[in-house]
C-alpha cells in the first residue's frame, strides 16, 4: 500500500520526497492533506497508536485524488486520556500552535490548497480556532474533514444491521475493524471486552467524559477516561468488527476524501465563499 511500491503513482508522501521533487510536483495544483491523529488508549484489543490508521489513509486518499499528504501529526488533544499510561497528549495551547506552524510552513511558500484530515475528533474545535486564525490574518479559507464522521448511515447500516448503532464508540467500531483491515497483526482478538457499567457521580449517572444528565438534561463534568470505563472503553462493540468492514470503511473513507481533493483542487481557498444571487441583489438595492 506504500507508494514507493507502486510503480503507476508518484510519491505523495511528502516524507519520502527530496525537495526538488515537492517542488517540481507542486508546478501543477495539488491539494495537500494535513493529517491530525493521537495516540491513546483504543481498548486492551488495539494499538494506542491510531495515528498510523491516520497516516495510511491520508496516503492511500493522496494517491487516489492525485495530491500529496504532509507527515501525520501523531499527538492531538483529549485532556480526558491523560489517565491512562502509555498515551501522549498535547495541551491545548500546544496544539494550536503546532498546527499553526504545520500550516504556516505551507502557507509561506504560497501553496494554499490544502485539506486538514484530521483522524482525532477531539481536536475538532482547536482546528476551528486555528483556521479562523488563519483566515483572518492571511485570507486563507482551509477545510478540515473529520475521517471518522464521515461514514454515511447507509454503510453503517449495511454493514452492522440492527447493531449500526450500538457498535460506535471509541474502542468498539469503526477503528477496530480498520485496524483489522490494515494492521491485522497488530490487533488482540482474544482481548476484546465490551465496556464495562458505568457509575455514577454526584449521584448520576455518568453518561461519559463529558459528564451526565439531570432531569434527562445534558450536565457538563470533566471526567476522565477510566472514571468511564477502566479499560478505556467509551463505548461501542470491538466483537462485531472484522477485516471486511474495515476494508469497505476505508475504501469509502478514502474514495470520499480522493473526490473532495479533486473537488477542492481547481478552487481559489481565498475567493471560496459565492454569495447567493438573492443576497447580492438585497446587497444591491440597499445600497
Amino acid at each position: 500500500m506504500d507508494d514507493h511500491n507502486d510503480p503507476e503513482v508518484g510519491p505523495v508522501a511528502i516524507a519520502r520526497m527530496s525537495h526538488a521533487a515537492f517542488a517540481d510536483r507542486m508546478k501543477r495544483p495539488a491539494i495537500v492533506l494535513i493529517p491530525l491523529a493521537s495516540q491513546e488508549v483504543q481498548g486492551p484489543h488495539a494499538p494506542m497508536g491510531d495515528f498510523m490508521l491516520t497516516e495510511r489513509l491520508a496516503e492511500l486518499s493522496a494517491k487516489a485524488g492525485d495530491g500529496l499528504c504532509a507527515p501525520t501529526l501523531p499527538f492531538g488533544y483529549a485532556d480526558f486520556f491523560r489517565a491512562m499510561a502509555g498515551g501522549i497528549q498535547l495541551r491545548a495551547d500546544t496544539f494550536c500552535r503546532v498546527l499553526e506552524d504545520v500550516l504556516s510552513s505551507f502557507l509561506d511558500h504560497a501553496h494554499e490548497r490544502l485539506l486538514i484530515f484530521n483522524g482525532h475528533t477531539t481536536n475538532a474545535a482547536l482546528i476551528d480556532q486555528v483556521c479562523r486564525k488563519i483566515r483572518r490574518e492571511r485570507g486563507v479559507l482551509i477545510p478540515s474533514l473529520n475521517v471518522w464522521q464521515i461514514i454515511p448511515e447507509s454503510l453503517w447500516t449495511e454493514l452492522y444491521g440492527a447493531d449500526a448503532k450500538s457498535v460506535r464508540g471509541h474502542g468498539g467500531e469503526p477503528m477496530t475493524s480498520v485496524y483489522m483491515h490494515l494492521f491485522p497483526q497488530l490487533v488482540r482478538a482474544e482481548l476484546m471486552r465490551e465496556p464495562t457499567p458505568r457509575g455514577t457521580v454526584f449521584g448520576l449517572p455518568i453518561g461519559g467524559v463529558s459528564g451526565s444528565r439531570f432531569e434527562d438534561l445534558p450536565l457538563q463534568i470533566p471526567l476522565d477516561c477510566d472514571e468511564v470505563d477502566a479499560n478505556g472503553m467509551l463505548g461501542g462493540l470491538a466483537s462485531l468488527a472484522s477485516a471486511e468492514k474495515g476494508r469497505a470503511i476505508s475504501n469509502h473513507i478514502v474514495g470520499h476524501t480522493a473526490r473532495l481533493m479533486r473537488h477542492l483542487v481547481v478552487l481559489d481557498p481565498r475567493n471560496a465563499v459565492t454569495p447567493s444571487l438573492a443576497a447580492v441583489g438585497e446587497g444591491a438595492k440597499n445600497a
